[in-house]
């Protein structure tokens, strides 16, 4: 069986530009994607925390350390510059894939710089899940 989890999520980042008149996507720093464990046009999910708007669309890079996310085409009538949003990678995975899988979280401050980084080991060296280390901040 297949499961979907979320392998990689940036927490309370700022929109930085809403571009209605651009074909799709969402434009974010390429720094904070390779962190966050996103690849370019993967499907991400972006959830405003002003009026909880979830968009699903494709992420391209931005320049590395530019701070930039950018909502382009139609998510620019739902997200607006200063909103902060959860942006999440999400996967299907077989048992043994999920058993290697480590979701990351990147916290970021005002600016979209990386504070905090955290990796989350699912399974201990058993193959149990790692209930103790997985508890919510």
């Amino acid at each position: 069986m297949l499961k979907l989890m979320c392998k990689g999520k940036i927490h309370r980042a700022v929109v930085t530009e809403a571009n209605l008149d651009y074909v799709g996507s969402v434009t974010i720093d390429e720094q904070l994607m390779k962190e966050a464990n996103i690849e370019p046009y993967e499907m991400v999910q972006i959830t405003n925390l002003r009026n909880a708007a979830r968009w699903k669309t494709y992420a391209i890079p931005a320049p590395a350390c530019s701070g930039t996310v950018c909502l382009n085409g139609p998510p620019a009538h739902l997200f607006h510059p200063q909103d902060q949003v959860i942006i999440l990678s999400l996967g299907l995975f077989d048992e043994q894939e999920l058993r290697r899988l480590r979701p990351r979280i990147i916290f970021v401050d005002e600016h979209n710089q990386i504070v905090i980084q955290e990796e989350y080991e699912l399974y201990n060296n058993r193959g149990e899940v790692n209930w103790s280390g997985l508890q919510a901040r």
